[in-house]
This record gives structure tokens, C-alpha cells and sequence, in this order.
């Protein structure tokens, strides 16, 4: 047997994970030096665990035992523990056997597995972490299948191993179960891992958001400062919670701070404490996380600044900030956070920088911004928006926007998701998770730093490759509404929160402007809407006339949407009056309350009173459950604190004149990053700046007046309706609201990924292992060569077309005579590939006379054979040119991208992008999203191609490198499409040792 001494430490199996009830624990594996924390956790487990471990009384462990159960070779007997605070809190251990049950080595692929758990962690789900990371480790060191023997009173540990979602058998033999458990990832096991990671980050953000109770760590004797700042806003919000101000610095005799016990250290305070508010400088954050962990609270926001933003120094304090609150069973929001708001009725948790918090209402939202986040308060609390959740979670070390999509996935009291973002730490979760909850509820995303190739201060995230518009293609993939500012996320995030869902493209217009009409219809034909003739309703329009022609419009079956435009009407003296916005307001809202639930959007000029008249809602009922939420307080201004403590927010104009929303009622159902711009210091919250064009939008608020795309309106209610200062920002509301319901219907039809018959996985892996082996190491991986490629592609199905070298006239006869004329002559010099406009391509050669005299040309024209490399390849079949690539981006995951070839896609980059692995709906979306699509489906006369040999070879390639992971990149250039069946003319492959796939792999939080 291998000595351990030979076998390095796993670092890489080390994992932090989150519980069932949302503590956090860390795995890891166990080692010589555990040998007192091995004894010290066996004291405090029952009698009754041990003997469900050892099928007898086992009252302590020898020191053989000791010795064994610390001693592991990694490979054959590995242990892993988890730990919270430091100490053991389970163990699980897998030794390998042979076909007897006795110890061996590989290429023994069968190991028995054994865990115990301490009976005061058990039920948090600790030993279903742990089979997910003991499985994952077995399967890297070769073992395929688990061997466990379980009493039958252990009921417990039998449903564990049940209900992981693995093949396995069961018998009951000599008292005990025998269960063996195939490890081979299914998608039954999968979906089991993926739910039991969403409830558990659920029940940890939902910690964070709903406690009972709150210290804020630096609230200060005196007014000012940021820690007194947030304990002023906690008790004048109103939460519902107990609240304590601690500080190291307070004298003994002080018992209160703003009529809330007052402590030097969480230790003085005799009962629980949920959440913490850390506002103190970062050297002295350590001693507060300690004093949190010692005294058992779940979860930490950190306010302070001085971590990753400031430089190396700070990044690692960052890490180790995480680090030290993980290891007590702590999330963090922060460091350099904003903090959170929750409006919920039993809660009412304002523990942020923001005095005034927003309205109760039906819109989560996260930003990574702090001085976004006041912006974005400001301006949907300027235009009557309400809000479920805020979070503003400045360099989000820990808990993030991942996260929260997890929490909202369910969260009965947000029915529209809306995120800011800068940096995304695991794209390929992030597109997961937010599908997932596309499905069931809008989620809108606005992303800063999109141009500038890394991440902001602070983010310590890997730095995706792939440019802005391949991540906005995933993302739409994903059902994500993607804004390209700020205002459009509140603009899109009114419209969804209070309106139902368009059936379709189809707009009517009416108003009392022809002007105003005309520009409204114009950018509806921008937005490739489809708009009706514009209603013009005349000057002298009246607030009744509008109520008569709206309830018409939403009754016509030809409409799907409507956009009501209003100026100030001539009165009956003839003057022009801007009226009485409420009286409008009254109209438009009894229109749409009592005719069929279709989306409202209005765009005014100067009527006083209008907007917000139309943020009032006249219910605040959720678009679904029983029981609807109370009215909010009304808007009010939000003030904010900037980085470091300065009063920060971004200079734009007021929103007074953009406020403003119609209405409540029940909403549209649904099928169902950054710089953390606040910071500490002494500064004192001051009002932010107006907002409008920096994230306020016409109102917002509780839920719209119908039940969504596709489904059976439900009876209308009285709400609110959004308002806009320009026709362009309503009608991009409405068309992205249209192409998100279309989204839906089309992802109510799941596709999936086809299985074909000569497909030769292990094949492709032997040739994989074969040309991995043989090539000499380069993390940049190795390039293939055309023989090796075109075996490799020929595993799967893809067929490329032979070349034969010609470095030689004389040879490009004799090749151009084994393949069969005609025959093409081309050069394969890197800088000269793919280039036929550099005259490097001559086709329909003929005859021997032709090929020759293309030769010559061809060598007269660019260059010597050895600098060209010349090939000679039988003419395709006559079509349209296309490419078709895979690339593995290191933060993104495997991408699939096609398009036309040549200018489409290298000059004006006309490429469609998907997620690997791809569906044959997603296939036939993507060669259908391209602007050059047409070209493919008979464009002016010409021969519809072959579509459907397109799509599958799409699929072919999404399979081979979904199935193989050390392929980094595949081109297959040009691909031509004939009116029957495809030629791939050119292909090259590039491998390189398979990168981590950490989504795929057993739960665990990242790591940055």
C-alpha cells in the first residue's frame, strides 16, 4: 500500500458549505495533527451514534484507532471532516476494497463508506454535504461505486443515502441494510444537490434579512458617525426586533444608546443576537467577527471599508475577513456594504445608511454599488415605487447576488427581481439560477464595467474573456432582461412590477398629441414592435375621453399593449390648462381596472399632478396569496452615505417630472458587482442628489392587474400605472416586457439534448488521454494536428473533408487526382487562413492544366509553397458559408457560438452565442438569431439550406465538449450548408488538462 508520505495534502478538497438551516460549516480533509479534535468530538457524540457507527457499545477510541482514523494515504483511505469554530462536528471515511470487502488498491473501484455526525449538528444536513464532497473524491481517485453498512434502526443514515439521487441497491443481510451506491453523477442526484443548495442559501440570506434581533457593532456615544447613523435608522424604520448598541469604547456606567441597551462586547448580552452591524475600522474588525462567532451570530454586515478596493494588503484582509466569520458558521454581507432593508410588516429591517427606507412593495433589489443603490432608492421612492428587499452589498466577499436569486426564487413577497451589477463571480451559476427564476418571476439585470476587461476594486472574481455582447447573449439565453443603464432597470422593473405580462408585439397609441403619437409609434418600430395606428384624441380631449378610448383599446383582441400619451389640454375657453393630474389619472385607472388585463404604459408633458397621482395605489394586494400587504407610508426622499463616509450619489437630473405609476393591484404572474461605494468614516448621512435618469422611473409598487403571459387574466383590480417623461423609455419597457413573456412561453416547452447512435464517448476519451499524454506540458493546453483532429471530430460524428499537402506543383496534381475533380487549391499559413479576399482560395479546378496554373498563381501572387503550406480538397457541394466555434471561458464555462463566414461575423461580429450543453430548441434559436439568418432560409429567391443537418451538428459539438472538458476550443470554418446536407471544409481542436467545473461539482461557496 502506498505510505502516505508519498501523497501531498488535497488542498483543493477543502470547501466551505452551507447547511440546511444556513449556518456555514467547512469540509476539509483529516490529517496526523487532528488526532485530539478526533477524540474530543467522539466524547460528545451519544452512546447511541457510536453504536450506529461501530454495530456495538464503543465507548472511546483507542489510540489504534486514533491512529487510523488520522492516517490516510488520500487515495485509497481518505477522511474528510467538518468543522465549525475549529472543532469536528462529523467525520466520513471511505476505504477501497476488492470484490471480497478486504483493503486493495486500484484498479479496485469499490470503497466502504462510513459517517458520523455529533447529535447536536445533526438535522442541519451536514452528512448529504458530506456524501456530495466524499463522492466527489472517490470519483477522482478512480472509485466508482460505495459500499455502506447501515443498521435498520438507523433510519437517519438510510434516508440519506436514499435520497441522494444515485443508482444503488439495497439488501438486508446478516442484521444489517448492505446499500451500494453507483456514483456516477445522474440527473436525479443533480437536481438533488442543486435543491438542497437552494434551500440552504435561501435560509441563509432569509438569516440575514428576518432577524429578531440586531447589535450594531460602532454605534458611538455621541450623534454621528456611521455606526450611530444605522442604529438611529434601525429604530425610527420601525423594526420590529431587539436592538443593542455595542462598543469597546462606551464607559461602564453607560447602559443606553437612543433608549437600546448599550454593551462593550456581545458577550454582556444574555440572549441570542441574529445579525450584527459591523461599523468599525478594518484592523479592528477581526476581534468583532470573534466576539460575534464566540456569542453564536448567524450573520455579519460588514459597512466597513479598507479591504479589497484599497489594494493587495486589503484584499487578503478581505479573505481572511471571510475566512474567520465562515469558520464560526457565519455569512457576511460586505465588506465596504451600503447594507439592508426589509419592508416586511413583521420585520421592517432598515440596517443600512439610508434613513428614510422605501415604501413596502413587490421589487428586490441588489446593487454592488453603494452610491448606485442611494440612487436607485431615491428614484423609485420619487416615483412611489415600493420595495420587498434591498441589499447593497459593496465588495460582496461572501454573499451575493447568487445568493439572493436563490432567496427571491421563492420569496412570496418579490415578484420582480432587479440587480445591479459590476463584477459576476460564477457566470455559470449566476445564468443557472437566474433561468431558474426567470421561469417564475422577471429578473433584470444592468451591469457596469462591461468594457473594461477586469473587475472593479474590490471584486476579487475570476475575469471573464468572452466580450460584453457573447455575456448579453447568455444572459438572454438565461430569460434575463438585460438594461443597458440604470434608468432603463427601473424603467423595465416599474412596468413588470405593476403590469400583466403583452401577449404579444402588438401596441395601440392614443393620446391628445399627434405629435407626441407619431414619436411613440416611431420608437415602437425601432424597438421592433408592432404598432397600431396612432389614436389622436385631439387637444380638447377631456379625462372622460381618455377613459372611453383606453377601456376600447385594452378591449380590442388586435392589442396587446397599450401607450397613452398626454399634454396639457385646451380647455373649453380655449386656453390651454394642465389640469388636474388626479382627475386623469382616475380616468385612465377605471379604464384599465375594468377591461381585460393587458399592460399600461403613459407618457406625459407637463400635467401637473399626473405622476403622482399614478404612483398611488389604490391597493397594495400581491399579485398572488391571499392576504394582501398594507398600504406603505407613502415616498419620501432617501439620504445616503457615499465611500468613506461622504454624501455620494451620481449627478443627474430631478425624476419630479418622471414619477409616478398607476396603480397596484395584482400583478403580472410569472411563471409562478462591484465597488462597494459605501465605506466607514466620520462623515454623517446627507441627502443624496434627485435620481431620475440614474435609476428613477415612473413608480413602482405592488403587483399589476392580471395573471401573465398565456394564462387566464384574473379579475382586475384598481392599481398603478407607470408613468414616463418620453415615449422611447416607455416603449422599451414595453418591448423588453414582450420579449421576456415570449421567453417564458418558449421555455414552458423544455428542449433537450439528442442522443445519437454512432456517437463514441470513451472512444474520443481514449484518444483525448492518448494526445494529452503524449504532448509536453502546457497549461495553455496543445493544438492538434489535422489527422488527430479529424479522428477526434469522427468520434462524434463530424465529418471533415480531407486535405492532402501539396508543396509541390508536381503533388497538387497527384492530390488533386486522388480525390476526384474538381478540387480546390488553398493555403493553410495562419495569416492567410480563412482569408479568401488575400486570393490564398482557388476552387473548381478542373484538370491537371488548371491546378498547375492556380500553383503558379497562387505562389507568384503570396509566396514561397513552405510559407503558404498549400492543400488540395474536392470541391463541397455549392451553399452558404458558416462557422461554428466552442470556447472554454475560464469564469463563463463552455460557450457555442455561430454564425456566417467571412465579414459577418470577423467585420461586423453577426455571432449568436449559447450555453454548452446546448438543446435542440436552443439550437435552432441560436442559427436563427444571427442578423444574416435570412440567407440561411432562402433569402431573395435563393435555396433554403439545410437547417436541419446545421442544428445537429451544433448539437454534435455541444456534446463532445460538454463531454469532455480538457477540449478548449473547437472551430469548424468554413462550414458550407448546401440545400442538402453540409461539408465541413476546415476544423481545429485545441486541448489542455480539464478545467475545474465547479458548478458541476458538490456544493461549496466560492473562494475569491
Amino acid at each position: 500500500m502506498t505510505p502516505p508520505s508519498q501523497h501531498a495534502y488535497p488542498a483543493h478538497w477543502e470547501a466551505d458549505v452551507v447547511l440546511r438551516d444556513g449556518g456555514t460549516a467547512r469540509v476539509r480533509p483529516i490529517t496526523t495533527d487532528d488526532a485530539e479534535r478526533l477524540v474530543s468530538f467522539y466524547e460528545q457524540v451519544s452512546d447511541e451514534s457510536k453504536y450506529y457507527r461501530f454495530f456495538a457499545p464503543y465507548p472511546r477510541l483507542s489510540d489504534k484507532d486514533v491512529y487510523r482514523f488520522t492516517h490516510h494515504d488520500y487515495v485509497d483511505r481518505v477522511g474528510l471532516a467538518v468543522t465549525v469554530g475549529g472543532e469536528f462536528v462529523a467525520t466520513v471515511r471511505y476505504d477501497r476494497i476488492d470484490a471480497r470487502g478486504m483493503p486493495a488498491s486500484a484498479p479496485a473501484d469499490e470503497a466502504e463508506v462510513a459517517f458520523l455526525v455529533q447529535d447536536a449538528h445533526q438535522g442541519r444536513g451536514i452528512a448529504s454535504a458530506l456524501l456530495e464532497h466524499i463522492a466527489a473524491v472517490a470519483r477522482e481517485r478512480g472509485i466508482r461505486r460505495f459500499a455502506a453498512e447501515v443498521l435498520p434502526a438507523n433510519n437517519k443514515m438510510i434516508k440519506v443515502f436514499r435520497d441522494a439521487g444515485f443508482t444503488q441497491k439495497r439488501n438486508f443481510e446478516d442484521g444489517s441494510v448492505r446499500l451500494v451506491l453507483d456514483l456516477e453523477p445522474t440527473a436525479e442526484s443533480l437536481a438533488v444537490q442543486r435543491g438542497r443548495e437552494q434551500r440552504a442559501e435561501a435560509r441563509s440570506v432569509q438569516r440575514l434579512l428576518g432577524p429578531s434581533s440586531v447589535a450594531v457593532v460602532g454605534a458611538g456615544r455621541t450623534a454621528g458617525g456611521v455606526g450611530r447613523a444605522v442604529l438611529r435608522n434601525l429604530l425610527d424604520g420601525g423594526f420590529t426586533g431587539r436592538v443593542y448598541a455595542v462598543n469597546l469604547a462606551l464607559p461602564p456606567d453607560l447602559a443606553e444608546i437612543d433608549g437600546v441597551p448599550a454593551v462593550r462586547s456581545l458577550a454582556e448580552i444574555r440572549e441570542p443576537v441574529d445579525l450584527a452591524i459591523v461599523a468599525v475600522p478594518a484592523e479592528r474588525v477581526p476581534d468583532v467577527v470573534a466576539d460575534c462567532g464566540e456569542h453564536g451570530v448567524q450573520g455579519l454586515v460588514v459597512l466597513s471599508a479598507g479591504y479589497a478596493e484599497s489594494g493587495p494588503a486589503g484584499r487578503e484582509r478581505q479573505r481572511e475577513l471571510v475566512r474567520q466569520a465562515r469558520s464560526y458558521g457565519m455569512r457576511v454581507i460586505g465588506p465596504n456594504a451600503f447594507g439592508v432593508i426589509n419592508t416586511a410588516p413583521a420585520v421592517r429591517l432598515n440596517a443600512s445608511l439610508a434613513p428614510e427606507p422605501p415604501e413596502r412593495g413587490r421589487i428586490g433589489l441588489f446593487t454592488q454599488s453603494g452610491a448606485i443603490g442611494i440612487a436607485l432608492l431615491a428614484g423609485l421612492v420619487r416615483r412611489g415605487a415600493g420595495l420587498s428587499t434591498f441589499i447593497s452589498a459593496g465588495n460582496r466577499a461572501d454573499v451575493s447576488g447568487n445568493d439572493f436569486l436563490q432567496y427571491w426564487h421563492d420569496d412570496p413577497d418579490t415578484d420582480v427581481v432587479l440587480l445591479y451589477l459590476e463584477s459576476i463571480g460564477n457566470p455559470r451559476k449566476f445564468t443557472r439560477l437566474a433561468r431558474r427564476t426567470g421561469a417564475v418571476k422577471p429578473v433584470v439585470v444592468a451591469k457596469g464595467a462591461r468594457h473594461s476587461g477586469s473587475a472593479p476594486p474590490g471584486h476579487a472574481v475570476p475575469v471573464t474573456r468572452i466580450p460584453d455582447a457573447t455575456v448579453s447573449a447568455l444572459l438572454s439565453q438565461a430569460g434575463v432582461i438585460r438594461a443597458d443603464t440604470v434608468t432603463e432597470l427601473v424603467d423595465a422593473g416599474l412596468l413588470l412590477s405593476t403590469q400583466p405580462l403583452p401577449a404579444g408585439p402588438h401596441v395601440a397609441i392614443l393620446g391628445n398629441s399627434e405629435s407626441l403619437g407619431l414619436l411613440t409609434y416611431d420608437a415602437c418600430l425601432t424597438e421592433g414592435l408592432r404598432p397600431l395606428p396612432p389614436l389622436d384624441l385631439t387637444t380638447s380631449a377631456r379625462p372622460e375621453d381618455f377613459r372611453t378610448a383606453l377601456a376600447t383599446a385594452l378591449a380590442d383582441p388586435g392589442c396587446d399593449a397599450v401607450v397613452v400619451t398626454a399634454i396639457p389640454w385646451v380647455g373649453d375657453n380655449g386656453t390651454t390648462e394642465s389640469g388636474d393630474g388626479e382627475v386623469l389619472a382616475t380616468a385612465l385607472r377605471d379604464a384599465a381596472s375594468t377591461s381585460p388585463a393587458k399592460p399600461v404604459a403613459v407618457v406625459h408633458v407637463e400635467i401637473g399632478g399626473l405622476a403622482k397621482a399614478l404612483s398611488a395605489a389604490t391597493t397594495t394586494a400581491p399579485r398572488r396569496g391571499p392576504v394582501p400587504a398594507p398600504p406603505g407610508e407613502g415616498p419620501a426622499p432617501v439620504q445616503g452615505v457615499g465611500k468613506h463616509g461622504s454624501a455620494e450619489a451620481p449627478d443627474v437630473p430631478s425624476a419630479d417630472d418622471a414619477r409616478g405609476v398607476l396603480g397596484g393591484g395584482s400583478a403580472p404572474s410569472a411563471a409562478g458587482a462591484s465597488s462597494g461605494d459605501s465605506g466607514m468614516g466620520d462623515a454623517r448621512p446627507a441627502p443624496a442628489s434627485s435620481a431620475d435618469d440614474a435609476g428613477g422611473v415612473s413608480g413602482d409598487g405592488a403587483g399589476g392587474r392580471g395573471s401573465g403571459a398565456g394564462a387566464t387574466p384574473a379579475a382586475p383590480t384598481p392599481g398603478r400605472i407607470p408613468a414616463y417623461p418620453a415615449a422611447e423609455r416607455a416603449v422599451r419597457a414595453i418591448r423588453q416586457a414582450v420579449s421576456y413573456a415570449q421567453w417564458r412561453r418558449q421555455a414552458a416547452e423544455l428542449g433537450k439534448v439528442p442522443e445519437y447512435d454512432d456517437i463514441d464517448e470513451s472512444g474520443a476519451a481514449g484518444v483525448i488521454e492518448r494526445l494529452l499524454g503524449a504532448a509536453s506540458p502546457d497549461p495553455r493546453g496543445v493544438g492538434l494536428g489535422d489527422d488527430d483532429t479529424r479522428e477526434l471530430l469522427g468520434r462524434y460524428g463530424i465529418a471533415v473533408r480531407p486535405t492532402l499537402p501539396a508543396p509541390g506543383a508536381d503533388r497538387a496534381v497527384e492530390a488533386a487526382a486522388r480525390l476526384g475533380y474538381p478540387v480546390a487549391l488553398k493555403t493553410t499559413a495562419p495569416h492567410l487562413r480563412h482569408r479568401a479576399d488575400l486570393g490564398g482560395v482557388r476552387l473548381d479546378l478542373a484538370d491537371e492544366a488548371q491546378v498547375r496554373t492556380a500553383y503558379r498563381e497562387l505562389t507568384d501572387l503570396l509566396g514561397a509553397p513552405a510559407e503558404l503550406l498549400p492543400v488540395v480538397q474536392a470541391m463541397a457541394p455549392r451553399g452558404v458559408d458558416t462557422v461554428v466555434r466552442a470556447v472554454i471561458d475560464p469564469a463563463a464555462g463552455a460557450v457555442l457560438s455561430f454564425g456566417l463566414a467571412g465579414v459577418a461575423s470577423e467585420l461586423l461580429g453577426d455571432l449568436a452565442h449559447r450555453l454548452v450543453p446546448v438543446t435542440d430548441r436552443e439550437a435552432a434559436e441560436l442559427l436563427r438569431s444571427i442578423r444574416t439568418a435570412p440567407l440561411l432560409f432562402g433569402w431573395r429567391g435563393s435555396a433554403p439550406v439545410d437547417t436541419a443537418a446545421l442544428e445537429e451538428l451544433l448539437l454534435r459539438v455541444s456534446r463532445l465538449v460538454d463531454d469532455h472538458p480538457e477540449i478548449v476550443s473547437v472551430a469548424l470554418e468554413p462550414v458550407v450548408v448546401a440545400a442538402r446536407g453540409l461539408s465541413v471544409l476546415g476544423a481545429s481542436v485545441r486541448l489542455a488538462p480539464p478545467p475545474s467545473r465547479d458548478d458541476l461539482g458538490p456544493r461549496r461557496l466560492p473562494s475569491y
